[in-house]
């Protein structure tokens, strides 16, 4: 499985994760969210963060096409699109862009959930896609 080891510290992000919710940090001493989860704020390094849940929207900020990946299970789902997305929020976050169709910088994406981690597609407005 492709999921990060899980700790008493991130199991919240992926129980919520699995139940197809996507959570955020927030810092309570300089307001702004952050990603990937992290006991502090990287900004201020307060540790008054608390966890919300983030919109699932994102806009592409960049990606790869990756055609060759010898570690499992990322082989036999070569090729995928490995891709930096900028959450709705504000924090930018790696993960895979799914669905086909034509990326463009900017294009608007919206979070899904394959096995409990999420992922990003065109949202609704972009264009049709399909699994």
């Amino acid at each position: 499985m492709d999921v990060p080891e899980i700790d008493a510290f991130t199991r919240t992000y992926w129980d919520a994760a699995a139940e197809g919710r996507l959570l955020i940090r927030r810092c309570g001493e300089c307001g702004r969210a952050h990603h990937y989860p992290r006991e502090f704020c990287p900004h201020c390094w307060s540790e008054d963060v608390t966890w919300e849940p983030a919109t699932g929207r994102a806009t592409l900020y960049t990606w790869s096409v990756v055609h060759r990946n010898d570690l499992p299970p990322f082989g036999e789902r070569t090729p995928y699109v490995a891709a930096v997305v900028d959450l709705a929020e504000g924090p930018r976050m790696m993960t895979e862009v799914v669905g086909g169709g034509e990326l463009r910088v900017g294009m608007e994406l919206e979070v899904g959930f394959r096995e409990g981690v999420p992922v990003f597609r065109a949202a609704a407005d972009e264009f049709t896609w399909s699994h």
